[in-house]
Parts: C-alpha cells; sequence; structure tokens
C-alpha cells in the first residue's frame, strides 16, 4: 500500500480530474456539470478526493441526511487501484460524517462487482437488500450495504 497521499475535500478545480476518473470507471458516467453542481449548489453533499502532488487518484461522494450519510459514487482512477486511496476515501467519509452527526451510512454495489463488495464488508458494511434492474447500462441487480455503526452508535433498524 501506497502511502503517499492525502484525502481532502473535493473543490471546483478538481472536478475536471475526477470527471475523467468517472469516464474511465463507469459505463454511464456523471457529467461534468453534476460534479459541480454537487460541490457548488448541494448543500447535503461532501465529495473528497485522494491526491497526490498533483495527480487526484480517486474521489468519493455523500450526501448527507439527517443522521444518514448515502455514498453516491466513489471510484479510483485504473493506474492507482490497490494503493488503499478508496479505504482512505471511505474512511475519510465515516469520519466527517461523524463528525456531522451521522450515524450510520448506505450504499449500492453492483452484484458481480465483488472487489467492492469486500472493501465495503472489511469497513463494517453489510448486505441489507437488493435493488432489481438497477444499473441502467445492463439492469444489473444492487446490493444495498448499510454500516449502521458511524462514529460508534449502533442503530437498531
Amino acid at each position: 500500500m501506497v502511502e503517499d497521499f492525502v484525502v481532502c475535500p473535493m473543490v471546483l478545480d478538481d472536478v475536471d480530474d475526477v470527471w475523467e476518473i468517472e469516464r474511465l470507471c463507469f459505463p454511464i458516467p456523471w457529467s461534468r456539470e453534476a460534479f459541480r453542481l454537487e460541490i457548488e449548489k448541494n448543500m447535503c453533499a461532501k465529495y473528497f478526493i485522494a491526491k497526490r502532488l498533483d495527480t487526484v487518484l480517486g474521489y468519493g461522494g455523500m450526501w448527507l441526511i439527517l443522521d444518514e450519510g448515502h455514498i453516491t459514487n466513489i471510484a479510483v482512477h485504473p493506474a492507482y487501484r490497490n494503493m488503499g486511496a478508496g479505504e482512505a476515501i471511505i474512511r475519510t467519509m465515516m469520519d466527517a460524517g461523524a463528525k456531522m452527526g451521522m450515524t450510520q451510512m448506505t450504499l449500492e454495489v453492483r452484484k458481480t462487482n465483488f472487489i467492492a463488495q469486500h472493501l465495503y464488508k472489511k469497513l463494517g458494511f453489510v448486505e441489507c437488500g437488493i435493488r432489481k434492474a438497477y444499473y441502467a447500462d445492463n439492469n444489473e441487480d444492487a446490493i444495498i450495504m448499510w454500516n449502521r455503526n458511524i462514529g460508534g452508535k449502533v442503530q437498531d433498524k
């Protein structure tokens, strides 16, 4: 694992790099404009990047709604995978959310994305349901995962 990167809040200057990673990682990527609006207008949105010098390695975003966080997207540039950036981004989102009063976090992950599922389980997420035909590119199901112990507060939902 490479430790010579930092995780910090995403700013507008990062949008082009984040969008490039998005295009490399997803068959139906978010638009550059969507990321700009998340940063500028969505008061519920918090985005973070992993960065080494001037290179964005990956990013992650979440929406904070009451005491819940919803991971909207996370991706690491294919050239920088398996360096710990994805895990560091998620841990940063969990820590930041806990500081803002979040007690639980959820996400959807492709049924066939076993690498991501393994990482989420490592970070305390458990499978709680399926969203049938969730992904528009191929109608793949999504697994709904929850971590109900963000910040040390266990929820009974």
